[in-house]
């Protein structure tokens, strides 16, 4: 049986181009200290849970720290944390954020009471748990829905993805977050870690595709060179990235997930 123990996770890292098995200290590993970002006088402290098939991350608050959720993926905290629901960075960014990147117009934020406290979130799909340290340097680009949670001091904004994913049906824009402090997102399935040296380069699937850091040059393009071949060969939207820099990728495809149950007739009907 997996071990549940609360341990902190950020990912087996592979090199480009070989996705294989992930690293040693997996769900039976043995539990490791949390990583602690610094902010001030305020220690933000994440830990993961049951991964990497269904996980839960939980979310140490410091006395009155706030922390910010996204919408409806709150599981428990513990008593006397307050929530509020705020548009975070204002209206227009809330909006742009709602309407492009896919993501909820109002940031659920959490802050602890005078003793402290913490907030336990969980994705919508089966999956792993990613925590990023954000160094105040680099950034990082999410695509819709995987953004879990992140310090208050990680500001979210909605990045251009490229004119051609307007047509994908998987959004034309991303989430990019930047700022200092941990942020956790979602993945659907396992999550690996491509690490690109400078000059290297790959080519990703834009529904496997998690976050990438914005070191990372992209261009989005179809696999396929016209409709016709898009619809034969099933490929739709690829990213090609160039190093350097990380990108996170999920091993199932959300998209896939949708295809196959309104095939089975269980999808969302009109």
């Amino acid at each position: 049986m997996a071990d549940s123990s609360e341990r902190v996770r950020t990912g087996p890292v592979i090199a480009a181009h070989v996705f294989g098995e992930p690293q040693a200290g997996g769900s039976c590993a043995a539990p490791v200290e949390p990583s602690a970002v610094e902010h001030g006088e305020v220690f933000v402290q994440v830990r993961t849970r049951h991964t990497p098939s269904f996980g839960v991350a939980r979310l140490m608050l410091a006395p009155g720290e706030p922390v910010q959720v996204e919408s409806g993926a709150m599981l428990a905290t513990s008593y006397g944390v307050t929530v509020d629901a705020r548009a975070q960075g204002g209206f227009l960014k809330s909006l742009a954020r709602a309407a492009l990147g896919g993501e909820s117009f109002f940031v659920s934020t959490f802050t602890a009471p005078q003793q402290g406290g913490w907030v336990d979130v969980a994705p919508n799909l089966p999956g792993d748990l990613n925590v990023l340290e954000l160094d105040g340097r680099v950034g990082w680009c999410i695509t819709k829905g995987c953004w879990l949670a992140s310090a208050s001091t990680v500001q979210l904004d909605t990045q251009w993805g490229g004119f051609k994913n307007l047509f994908g049906g998987e959004g034309g824009f991303m989430t990019h977050a930047a700022g200092q402090g941990p942020m956790v997102v979602s993945c659907y399935g396992a999550l690996d870690v491509v690490t690109l040296q400078p000059g290297e380069y790959v080519t990703i699937d834009t529904g496997h595709v998690v976050a990438y850091a914005d070191t990372v040059q992209s261009r989005l393009r179809q696999m396929s060179q016209g409709a016709m071949q898009s619809l034969k060969s099933g490929e739709g939207l690829v990213f090609d990235f160039a190093g350097p820099g990380q990108i996170l990728t999920q091993t199932r495809n959300p998209r896939g997930l949708v295809s196959w149950l309104q095939a089975n007739g269980l999808g969302a009907r009109s």
